[in-house]
């Protein structure tokens, strides 16, 4: 996602919007056992270690193997029907209001088509763009924590009884538990990952030009040129890194305000957690977890983030090439 340039294969509003659905549904397919993983890192009280046999998940492999033997090698993909939905809502709104906005701030101020003002332009309109993507989608990730979330018997038997039940059960307010940390993380998350990937693209863009987004036009202005698969993988894949890093605990405490009132689903899974908002639900886990707490899941989520990162703008890119060409 490189934002609006009169340069660039010219798209429709719709058909970057639809780009983005195509690449954060494949995305997340493949990415789902290491979602599923991350989640239930992040609701375990215990640590994540395994000179801590009392933890029902100590580690990766062990936790991998865990699930499969309990759940089956079916539930590494639980919640995977709402993660799906969220995936198309998220990136069909992100992309879409991306390239609106940047095309807008090209048009209303003519001043930040100046190269050097690109970055800014990106972190700004990035942070935008997540945001309305979250609220909009923001739903359908509450169903999916809920339905990873749960053990055996089974509380929601799937996506259409968990929503059922949540509505009758807690009201429409359930839907939207955890967002105040999501919007908080969402602005700087998509803002970073958006400068990062301008600062590793520009880099890599020294070693070997064509795979990038900028080369040096021969009178020294930096000019744009369409990004390969190959620099968008690369350039995605470390983006992603930096940016989960920068907010992970706010995704942890989102994950754990989502299950307030769910507890009675995840007996067996160890030592219940319950706060009443994001400033007690941080104090809670350093009090009881330390420091260190905030950052439980941090490994998976650093996988699926590269991995995301890098299919994500992959498949988008090469999408949107797609469409071009059956224009011509």
């Amino acid at each position: 996602m490189v934002g609006f340039d009169p340069s660039k294969e010219k798209l429709s509003k719709a058909e970057h919007g639809a780009a983005g659905a195509v690449s954060g549904a494949a995305t997340r397919f493949l990415c789902q056992p290491l979602d599923v993983i991350k989640i239930r890192f992040q609701l375990q009280v215990e640590p994540i270690n395994p000179k801590f046999t009392n933890s029902k998940y100590q580690g990766l492999v062990q936790a991998t193997q865990r699930i499969i033997r309990d759940e089956g090698i079916t539930a590494l993909w639980k919640g995977h029907v709402p993660a799906q939905i969220l995936s198309i809502v998220y990136g069909f709104s992100q992309f879409l209001s991306f390239e609106i906005l940047t095309q807008q701030a090209w048009h209303t101020l003519p001043f930040l088509r100046d190269d050097s003002y690109r970055p800014f332009v990106h972190f700004i309109c990035g942070g935008l763009a997540g945001t309305i993507a979250t609220v909009a989608s923001f739903p359908s990730d509450v169903v999916r924590t809920r339905l990873i979330a749960q053990g055996e018997p089974k509380v929601y038997k799937g996506l259409a009884q968990a929503v059922t039940m949540i509505y009758k059960l807690e009201g429409p307010s359930a839907f939207f538990k955890g967002l105040s940390p999501t919007i908080l993380q969402v602005a700087p998350h998509a803002g970073a990952h958006r400068r990062f990937l301008e600062f590793f693209a520009s880099h890599l863009a020294r070693v070997q030009a064509e795979n990038d987004f900028y080369v040096q036009n021969a009178n020294g202005s930096v000019g744009y040129v369409p990004i390969s698969s190959t620099g968008s993988l690369v350039c995605g894949s470390i983006a992603g890194i930096c940016a989960k890093a920068f907010v992970y605990p706010f995704d942890l405490a989102r994950k754990r305000l989502q299950i307030q009132g769910f507890q009675h689903a995840r007996e067996g899974f160890g030592k219940p957690f319950t706060c009443n908002g994001l400033l007690q639900c941080l104090y809670v886990t350093i009090r009881d977890e330390t420091l260190l707490g905030l950052y439980k899941g941090l490994w998976p989520s650093l996988l699926k983030a590269a991995a995301t990162s890098a299919l994500h703008f992959c498949i988008y890119e090469q999408t949107c090439h797609a469409i071009a060409l059956a224009h011509r």
